[in-house]
């Protein structure tokens, strides 16, 4: 169904007489529905882009990040700007929606005021709004779309295939959707994607010939306009994630292969060139600057909220390189006047998608509820109550995984414990009962093994210092995507800047140093190695279960960050 402006006013207003809460306190105190979303297209060929939804079919509570840590080149610059310092960069008033959307700053009570985020059915809304005074939009899915619930999981992804097709996806890039298999992938693009969604991968080639094994890029026509739309799928798919999902794949950033297919569609007619990408933002901005011929990057992964487009030039012009958050929060929407063969202005805006204002499209809420129907009393079944705040994202820990490694440590015997770096992952408001599906939004991946290993203190540096420089290498090319690992029982100090295998010091265990020819025992989960398949570990959600069926209630946490050299004046910093 399509809706024109008046017909979804209309629909907003309705919905308010019905008693839902749009203009109240306790949604978005004073800003009326029509300042958020209601404004006039730009241009002749718009582009609607979402990425990184993690499988959340709900509105849910997401707390952005208070360290999200830029070195070097990236000091100071977009995405590595936190609270305060993003809201000044991108003149966002304090208190406002927006400043709840983009920062964490006075989260809880601002979770509380202006409810919850996110949610297809009102992410429906919004895209049909949009389209409708943008006569053949297209809405592009940057990838990570089919993993990060209890539903996804146990219905092999079937549950965000439907959704994305009623949703009214036209181009789509992956990650995560990696880890459901090769098999699963092609069996999706066969069937259920064929004549509705175009999967694009420039940078997905066979191992054995260097085949393509789907199409770099999809040629639409919008009002007249070619534009061409290249797909970059994450390129470290084998080493963040196990490598035998997709064993027959070889990925990378492949520059010359991008800089060859953006050469191509512009030969073929190409009047705007969009990358839809899930390198992550720095690599983008990286890429930006080498590759020409690329108007706009339209990008994911590292789950960045960033209001507007950033210039980066290059040797051909300028690419502007956006990037969409995360959990089905935002909706970026790019409006481009495309004439006499090119992009002569645009206008991009990244609209937080508040779900007490914007009411549920029909047909997607009763798809969302057909498809959780058979499993309710599972995903209902109450773990605990939290008394504080539980919370993933940060580069170094969130109060939800200090609630893993704690529960690691505990039920695993463990001296110490590993957590990995995951971004994805939703928020729990004080007072709130811990139900199955909320310890899920956290763990459920298709290869969820707990481990137990000896391991000696020498092995144990060599893990943090190669984490630290995924996350910390001055060449965004080598970084290969997730936050710090997260651990527990021990601690350490940490200087982002120093030389690779030079960051981590004063390791220690219940205050003492932790040598280096000692062994300990240390608990982990999410292994990428094919052997631990078979091990026969529990997977990590019953290993929580277990731990939290002792406690029922889960006083407030702090999360262990390392003592930090030299981060004290960066923006992306706040303790």
């Amino acid at each position: 169904m399509q809706m024109n402006r008046r017909e979804f006013m209309g629909m907003l207003a309705a919905a308010s007489a019905a008693g839902m809460a749009i203009d109240t306190p306790s949604a978005l105190a004073g800003v009326k529905p029509e300042q958020l979303y209601d404004f006039k297209p730009f241009g002749n060929a718009s582009v609607l882009h979402m990425t990184d939804c993690h499988a959340q079919l709900l509105p849910i509570y997401f707390r952005e990040p208070n360290v999200n840590l830029g070195f070097f080149d990236a000091f100071g610059k977009a995405p590595h700007l936190v609270g305060e310092a993003l809201l000044k960069e991108f003149n966002i008033r304090p208190g406002s929606a927006q400043a709840h959307a983009f920062t964490y700053l006075n989260f809880e009570e601002a979770a509380r005021r202006y409810g919850k985020v996110g949610g297809f059915a009102h992410l429906a809304t919004l895209v049909k709004m949009l389209k409708a005074n943008r006569p053949g939009a297209l809405l592009l899915d940057g990838g990570d779309t089919w993993q990060g619930s209890a539903t996804s999981l146990w219905t092999n992804a079937q549950d965000m295939v439907e959704a994305s097709k009623l949703l009214g996806v036209d181009v789509m890039t992956m990650h995560w959707e990696c880890t459901f298999g090769s098999q699963r992938i092609l069996e999706v693009v066969e069937k259920d994607f064929k004549g509705h969604i175009d999967m694009v991968a420039q940078n997905i080639k066979t191992t054995d010939f260097g085949d393509p094994v789907f199409p770099s890029h999809v040629m639409k026509n919008i009002n007249g306009a070619k534009v061409a739309i290249i797909g970059q799928a994450f390129p470290y798919s084998p080493i963040a994630n196990p490598r035998y999902f997709v064993s027959d794949w070889s990925y990378g950033i492949q520059e010359e292969s991008m800089q060859e297919v953006v050469d191509q569609v512009r030969a073929d007619g190409a009047q705007a060139v969009v990358l839809l990408s899930h390198n992550g933002m720095d690599v983008d901005l990286k890429m930006a600057s080498r590759v020409t011929g690329i108007d706009f990057i339209m990008g994911g992964h590292t789950h960045d909220g960033v209001p507007n487009a950033i210039a980066v030039r290059n040797p051909g012009g300028v690419t502007h390189v956006t990037n969409a958050g995360s959990n089905s929060k935002f909706l970026g929407v790019l409006d481009m006047d495309v004439r006499g063969g090119k992009v002569q202005d645009f206008r991009y805006r990244l609209l937080p998608v508040f779900a007490d204002v914007l009411p549920a499209d029909p047909a997607m809420q009763t798809l969302i509820d057909n498809i959780r129907a058979p499993y309710l009393d599972k995903l209902a079944q109450p773990l605990a109550t939290t008394e504080g705040l539980l919370y993933r994202r940060g580069n170094f820990n969130g109060t939800w995984d200090q609630l893993i490694v704690d529960g690691l440590m505990q039920v695993r015997g463990a001296d110490i414990a590993f957590s990995p770096g995951f971004r994805w992952g939703t928020t729990l408001l004080p007072g709130q009962t811990l139900t199955r599906e909320h310890l899920m939004d956290q763990t459920a991946i298709t290869y969820p093994y707990t481990t137990l290993s000896d391991m000696k203190g020498s092995f144990i540096k060599t893990v943090l210092e190669d984490v630290a420089d995924n996350l910390f290498n001055p060449d965004p090319y080598y970084q290969q995507g997730g936050d710090m690992v997260r651990v527990g029982g021990m601690t350490y100090t940490c200087n982002p800047t120093a030389e690779m295998g030079s960051r981590i010091s004063e390791m220690r265990l219940n205050g003492k140093l932790i040598e280096a020819d000692k062994t300990y025992k240390v608990a982990g989960w999410a292994p990428v190695s094919e052997e631990t398949r078979n091990s026969g570990e529990p997977p990590i959600w019953e290993v929580m279960e277990t731990y939290l069926a002792d406690r029922k209630v889960i006083s407030s946490k702090t999360p262990y960050t390392p003592k930090l050299l030299g981060v004290k004046t960066n923006p992306g910093f706040s303790a």
